[in-house]
């Protein structure tokens, strides 16, 4: 299987389960990597043939953007739906990053990652 990936895609969010996080929200970065055939573009040169990485990235930020959920989980949940609904993705691995989760102690970054796929 060949991998389209898009990292470091930026958006604020108000996810979370604490009332300041809900309130103020926060920058998430999510990492994707969409798993596809890529030999039916590549043979006839064609877009319309493999996925659109920047329609799936709107989409993406638009899942970040959207109606906030308690936990990192389950909006790598809803990211990883978003991108299973284009055609030719067959498999997707989601990062989401939380560099800014409510933590007391000193840290460089949250990252939940899940990999889901159509079978």
């Amino acid at each position: 299987m060949d991998r389209v990936a898009l990292r470091g895609l930026k958006a604020r969010g108000h996810h979370g389960v604490f009332p300041k996080e809900r309130e103020e929200g926060q920058t998430f970065i999510v990492d994707i990597v969409l798993g596809l055939d890529t030999r039916p573009a590549a043979a006839d040169d064609d877009l319309a043939k493999t996925v659109h990485y920047g329609i799936v990235a709107e989409e993406v930020v638009a899942d970040v953007q959207g109606e906030p959920v308690n936990l990192v989980e389950t909006l790598a949940e809803r990211i990883a739906r978003t991108c299973l609904k284009h055609d030719g993705v067959q498999e997707v691995e989601v990062c989401v990053h939380k560099p800014d989760a409510p933590i007391t102690v000193p840290f460089d970054d949250v990252t939940v990652t899940i990999t889901r796929s159509r079978v």
